[in-house]
């Protein structure tokens, strides 16, 4: 069978058939932007979110005057005992195990 002029064959009912998807590309395009504009939304209160969650949180580095800083990381390097070292240190110690308690500014 020959095309006809229009290079469509004589039989195909619609010779627009593979533009058919034009039609409702206003609609599709509307709800891209809508999907692009909510995202963008998101996308602002997140980074909203987080600035405020920074505003919020202590930053030494940010917060603390400069001499401060070199106090914080000398605080850093101390360490908590874990109490297993008591027993060692209380068996070699020279101190007075039935001395009264300290009290500061009263005298014995």
């Amino acid at each position: 069978e020959d095309p006809v002029g229009n290079g469509h064959e004589e039989k195909e009912n619609n010779p627009f058939a593979e533009y058919m998807w034009m039609e409702n590309e206003e609609d599709f395009n509307r709800q891209v932007e809508e999907e692009l504009q909510e995202q963008e939304f998101l996308d602002r209160c997140f980074q909203e979110m987080l600035e405020e969650e920074d505003q919020d949180w202590f930053i030494p580095a940010r917060d603390l005057p400069q001499g401060m800083a070199q106090l914080q990381q000398q605080l850093h390097g101390l360490s908590v005992g874990d109490g297993h070292g008591a027993e060692d240190i209380l068996s070699k110690s020279n101190l007075n195990p039935d001395a009264k308690e300290f009290v500061p500014g009263v005298k014995y």
